[in-house]
């Protein structure tokens, strides 16, 4: 297994933790776990990509453990009243289409890269769902993060589902 794998691992195991420590309210300590594996995510691209260590399991798992980690910080936001679940079912639904594309991708044999745009809506989430830890009584910051994390959900799953119509395409073309 390589280091970057170990890292992605690692990040999986700290959304246990994270949703553990927001359930007892130490938000410090969270917010801390929550940053580490946000900065863990940076981290392992940089050795798999620096280190020539690009597996097929971190191509799936990466941004798979990516999608818990926000996935699982938005369900308490939307347990403590700090974001609507719409938001969250619409962030959900955009990754499960995103998700999709690239199965049938690579049922056909084609591995998808990650857009610009996706790597800057996961930045923005991440530094969102900060904001949103470290203000959760200022509804203004709330609705801000929530939105602008829809806005660049929407605008990013636009691009990608727009970009690789040709997927789409291909499948049916197989079916007809």
């Amino acid at each position: 297994m390589t280091t970057a794998n170990r890292i992605t691992i690692v990040r999986m195991t700290l959304i246990p933790v994270y949703l553990i420590l927001m359930y007892l309210d130490k938000t410090p300590w969270a917010l801390g776990v929550f940053v580490a594996a946000c900065l863990s995510d940076a981290l392992d691209g940089f050795i798999a990509r620096h280190y020539d260590q690009i597996t097929v399991f971190g191509k799936f798992m990466d941004p798979l453990a990516d999608k818990m980690l926000v996935i699982a910080a938005m369900c308490v936001f939307v347990q403590r009243g700090q974001m609507p679940g719409w938001a969250l079912a619409a962030i959900v639904f955009r990754e499960m289409a995103v998700s999709g594309v690239r199965m049938i991708a690579s049922e056909q044999g084609t591995v998808i890269a990650a857009a610009v745009s996706g790597k800057i809506k996961t930045a923005v989430t991440m530094a969102a769902l900060c904001a949103m830890t470290l203000f959760p009584d200022l509804a203004a910051v709330n609705v801000v993060c929530w939105a602008l994390m829809i806005a660049l959900t929407l605008i990013s799953g636009a691009e990608y589902l727009i970009r690789n119509r040709k997927i789409f395409l291909q499948d049916q073309k197989k079916e007809g």
